[in-house]
C-alpha cells in the first residue's frame, strides 16, 4: 500500500491545479467510507478495492470521473442528478458541477459492497 500512496501522490501532482482539490475530495471520501479498501493503480488511476467491489477516480480532458464496476450502481444517482453526465458505470463531473457528497457516498457504498443488479 505504501507504493500506492506514492503513486496516488504522483498522480495528483500531475493533475491540473483547478482539478486537484476536487479529485482529492473524491479520494478522501472513498477513504472515509471504506478505510479498509486496498489501494492500487490497476487501471492507471487511483483505484480502491473491497473484495469484488471497486471504484476508481481519474482526471480526464474535460472533467473528473468516478468509475464503478457497473451501471446498476448509478441508477439512483442518475435519477436525482440528471444534469450531471454519467456513462454506463461512471460519473463525469465537469468543473462547474457541484459534487453531491451524500449521493456519491451511496454510489461508493453500492459499488464497494459489490451489489449485483436487481
Amino acid at each position: 500500500m505504501a507504493s500506492s500512496i506514492k503513486e496516488f501522490s504522483t498522480y495528483l501532482e500531475t493533475t491540473p491545479a483547478h482539478r486537484k482539490q476536487r479529485l482529492r475530495q473524491l479520494i478522501d471520501l472513498i477513504d472515509s467510507v471504506y478505510p479498509q479498501s486496498v489501494h492500487s493503480m490497476k487501471y492507471n488511476m487511483p483505484s480502491f478495492h473491497n473484495g469484488d467491489g471497486w471504484v476508481a477516480v481519474a482526471n480526464q480532458k474535460h472533467y473528473i470521473s468516478l468509475y464503478t464496476c457497473g451501471e446498476h450502481h448509478l441508477r439512483e444517482f442518475k435519477s436525482k442528478h440528471p444534469g450531471i453526465k454519467t456513462g454506463k458505470g461512471c460519473i463525469n463531473f465537469k468543473d462547474s458541477d457541484t459534487i453531491p457528497v451524500d449521493d456519491i457516498r451511496s454510489v461508493i457504498n453500492n459499488a464497494m459492497s459489490a451489489q449485483k443488479p436487481q
